[in-house]
Formats: structure tokens, C-alpha cells, sequence
């Protein structure tokens, strides 16, 4: 594929973009890290919506990506694996980094889309601390969990491509899966499949945290409140929601 001089610089400069994003993301997750252990704050509580946020945006553009892969597929089964144009330039951007190793940009772009996603729910997981009982914070840590394993995959494929000849993971049966439309396939699908579990499940902890947003957001407002506490047994048949007593001073 031809660029002009023009169109790799872009391509350059949304790769360097993602990783920006991407690093400002996780400084705001190492800094609700250590701001959680002290006294609460509303900025803590602004400061891991605007990283939820942040992840939304990022695993709109990620998801879409997937759905337009599997699209292709559906209608060309036995060609080359596919991606979008705005996909293909960003990873012919980060695959500045070595021209030998064509595969190694679309692992990148792979690899830092889902540490955007991952940090996302981070934010639900830190967002809810002191709401023990919320459903956002079971949802949200449950992301976590599958996607800090979808984030492994995706770093051990960027690796081994980065240090070898063939990517290594999960998605081609740990480099068994000989290059041709049946490898495509497999990881194409292995991959939309493990992106469409990990939105819905992002999808419903995010539902959860607009419905819980009062109790949530109390703590940060009120720093007497912010002891971590289960609401009392008696709590469950009196209508009020199970872990209002996160909100007691």
C-alpha cells in the first residue's frame, strides 16, 4: 500500500497519539491508586470518570474494528485477514518501529487499544472502592479480570512477533496454526468474540454505575463516609439499596 509523505506522517502522529492516551490513562489509574489510600476528595472521583470515559471512547473505535473484521469475513471467508482503513494506517504508524516485522504495528495497535479498554474498567474498579456492595463494582472488577487476560494474550502476541517470526498466543493455538484463511478465521472470531464479552460486560457495569452514581460519588463528597462498609442484613428488606450504608457518616 502506497502513502504519501504526507499520510505516514499522520499515521505516525496517531500512533504516537494512542500511546499518549494511553499513557495519561494509566497515570490517572496510578494516581486514584495511591489518592484512595488518604482522606477522599471530589477531584479523585472526577478523575477516574474522566479515565471511564476515556475507555468508552477508546473501546467504541476497538469494538468497531472487530465488528468490520468479522463483516469482511462473512463475505470474503478465504482472504486475507482485513482492517479498516483509519486501522491500517494507524498500524503502518506504529509499525515505524521495525520495518522488518510487518505484523509487529497491527499487534501494537492491538495490544495498546485494549490497555485503553483495561484501564476503563480499572476506573469502574477504583470509582466503586467504597461502594462494596454497588453491582459496578462487581461488574467492574469482573472486567478487569477478563480483560487483564485479554490484555496478556495481546502482550504475548506483540512479543513473540517483536522477538521472533510468528505471533504466539491463545488466538493461533500458540504459533500451531499455519498462515491461511484457517488461522485467520480462528483469530478473527477468537478475538471479536472475546471483545463482544468484554463491552457487554463494561456495557452493564456502566449501567449500574449510572444508576448507583448518588451512593457512589457520596464518599468523595462527604470524607466522614468514605470507610468502606457492607450494609447491615436488615438493610435488604427495607427497599433502600443493599449498600447505602457506605453513605453513613
Amino acid at each position: 500500500m502506497n502513502h504519501t509523505a504526507e499520510a505516514t506522517g499522520l499515521e505516525i502522529l496517531g500512533a504516537i497519539l494512542m500511546v499518549a492516551w494511553m499513557v495519561v490513562m494509566w497515570a490517572a489509574v496510578g494516581a486514584l491508586v495511591v489518592a484512595l489510600r488518604k482522606p477522599l476528595r471530589p477531584w479523585m472521583f472526577r478523575t477516574a470518570l474522566g479515565v471511564i470515559a476515556l475507555g468508552v471512547v477508546a473501546q467504541i473505535g476497538h469494538f468497531q474494528e472487530h465488528v468490520a473484521q468479522v463483516g469482511y469475513w462473512i463475505q470474503h471467508p478465504n482472504s486475507p485477514a482485513w482492517m479498516t482503513p483509519w486501522g491500517t494506517g494507524l498500524a503502518n504508524g506504529f509499525g515505524q518501529v521495525n520495518h522488518m516485522k510487518p505484523a509487529l504495528g497491527m499487534e501494537l495497535l492491538h495490544l495498546v487499544g485494549n490497555f485503553h479498554f483495561l484501564a476503563g474498567l480499572v476506573g469502574i474498579a477504583l470509582v466503586t472502592h467504597h461502594a462494596l456492595e454497588s453491582k459496578a463494582r462487581k461488574w467492574g472488577r469482573m472486567g478487569v479480570l477478563m480483560q487483564g487476560i485479554h490484555g496478556l494474550e495481546h502482550l504475548a502476541l506483540t512479543l513473540t512477533v517483536a522477538f521472533g517470526t510468528k505471533a504466539i498466543g491463545l488466538s493461533t493455538i500458540f504459533g500451531l496454526l499455519d498462515p491461511g484463511p484457517g488461522a485467520a478465521t480462528y483469530r478473527i472470531w477468537w478475538h471479536f468474540l472475546a471483545n463482544v464479552i468484554g463491552t457487554t460486560i463494561f456495557a452493564v457495569a456502566l449501567y449500574h454505575l449510572w444508576r448507583e452514581r448518588a451512593v457512589i460519588e457520596a464518599p468523595f463528597r462527604d470524607p466522614a463516609a468514605a470507610k468502606p462498609k457492607r450494609a447491615p442484613a436488615a438493610a435488604e428488606g427495607s427497599g433502600a439499596p443493599a449498600f447505602a450504608a457506605v453513605t453513613e457518616a
